[in-house]
């Protein structure tokens, strides 16, 4: 297995370029140097240096003044901070402090997936202990049966059963973040006529941004004629703490894919169709919208479902053409009014993989883009995931087994 690279993924140093074509210049975001450059000690001052070891390790940074060293500190990414826990007692104290680890700046840290046995998290770097424990061991404690449906940037959708029976049908919808061990039980869904409404774990949609952390949203399409997601939307926020239900302006013919196929962003919620387009609404039901995703042509017999997600602060939809060269392609939206997208990249998958045929082209998928640089995870579905840097065509080998073939990203948040 080979690493993915820097802490955050953005920096590939992994196989020779692939066979890509950038297609414009969206630059992935330039990394500053160590906050704490180790210095070099003359020899004269060796000694020096060596009894002063003994009084370093009793205050970090004694130097410096309090509030500057926590200003520093909350500069630092998470990850950086936990290996500095292993520097001295006094360091894993400061470093532990929750002022500094909620301000501390975060990014995309893994992938919860499904494994034989239950939920499990890959390290995006492949090194070291999962940052979460993926068992959720704060829910076992009330529920026997938990269920990941959904992960929005640093919030889980569970789906909760006090019963170990899949069939009992008493469960819960908990949303919780697994850094803080915090979670929400949502209240059950009651039409306006007063008549309860099923949840579908697959049509519901949870949206979060980390800019506001205290707030999350859901949204549950409500059925319509022939199951078209047309007639109307129930919206639950956290502020308010109980469901809101608001007409539906897609129109018709809106099927959604259903999660994970959404994005949260600029707070809107994107979600996907299985008709070539976004459909998109905003926290208070009242701006509606479905943006058509170009280089799509519909019809039965083609698998022409596109991807959601977001990099950047942008917008991104991409697809394989699984019937022609396995060719991948990756666009940004650039407009909301006018619904105009820009091609980014387009590269043959079956190029990255090093194959001249499979045996099943569907199974390849690209199953998450990076959401701070222009990085994407693809998995050929058998033995084998990667990462692709379309600014330089670099390949990386995540896994060569069938431990992880592709998962849920997740940027932890330690915000309350």
């Amino acid at each position: 297995m080979q690493p993915v690279g820097g802490e955050d993924g953005c920096k590939d140093q992994g196989s020779p370029p692939a066979t890509g074509h950038r297609v414009r210049d969206n630059g992935a975001p330039s990394h500053s140097t160590p906050p704490f450059p180790s210095p070099k000690i003359p020899s004269s001052q060796q000694q020096m240096h060596e009894h002063g070891d003994e009084q370093q390790q009793q205050q970090p940074a004694a130097s410096l003044p309090e509030d500057a060293l926590v200003e520093i500190l909350s500069r630092v990414p998470y990850r950086s901070l936990r290996r500095f826990k292993c520097v001295s007692k006094p360091w894993l104290a400061l470093c532990s402090a929750t002022d500094i680890r909620r301000r501390s700046p975060q990014t995309l840290s893994g992938f919860f997936h499904f494994g034989i046995d239950g939920l499990k998290f890959h390290n995006l770097s492949g090194r070291g202990p999962p940052m979460v424990d993926p068992s959720l061991p704060f829910l076992r404690e009330s529920y026997k049966r938990v269920t990941v449906e959904q992960c929005c940037t640093s919030l889980l959708l569970c789906q909760c059963g006090k019963s170990c029976s899949d069939g009992s049908g008493e469960y819960d919808y908990v949303v919780c973040n697994p850094a803080t061990e915090r979670w929400v039980v949502l209240p059950p869904v009651v039409l306006p006529d007063g008549e309860p409404h099923n949840l579908d774990p697959s049509n519901i949609f949870l949206g979060f941004d980390t800019a506001a952390p205290s707030r999350f949203v859901v949204f549950v399409p409500m059925s319509g004629y022939c199951n078209e997601f047309a007639a109307a939307v129930a919206i639950y926020s956290s502020d308010s703490g109980r469901w809101t239900f608001v007409q539906s302006h897609w129109g018709s013919r809106t099927f959604l894919v259903g999660n994970p196929e959404c994005v949260f962003l600029n707070g809107i919620m994107h979600l996907a169709t299985h008709h070539s387009s976004v459909a998109t609404v905003d926290t208070e039901g009242k701006a509606w919208r479905k943006i058509e995703i170009p280089g799509i042509m519909p019809n039965r017999y083609d698998n022409a479902i596109a991807s959601i997600g977001q990099s950047q602060g942008r917008l991104h939809a991409w697809r394989i053409d699984y019937h022609h060269d396995c060719q991948l392609y990756v666009w940004v939206l650039e407009d909301y009014d006018s619904g105009k997208w820009s091609l980014k990249h387009t590269v043959n998958v079956l190029e990255l993989f090093r194959r001249h045929c499979h045996k099943d082209v569907e199974s390849y998928t690209m199953f998450a883009i990076h959401p701070e640089c222009d990085l994407i995870f693809l998995t050929d579905g058998e033995e084998m995931t990667m990462s692709y840097d379309m600014d330089n065509q670099n390949v990386n080998v995540i896994c060569t087994s069938e431990e992880f073939l592709g998962g849920l990203p997740y940027t932890p948040c330690f915000a309350e």
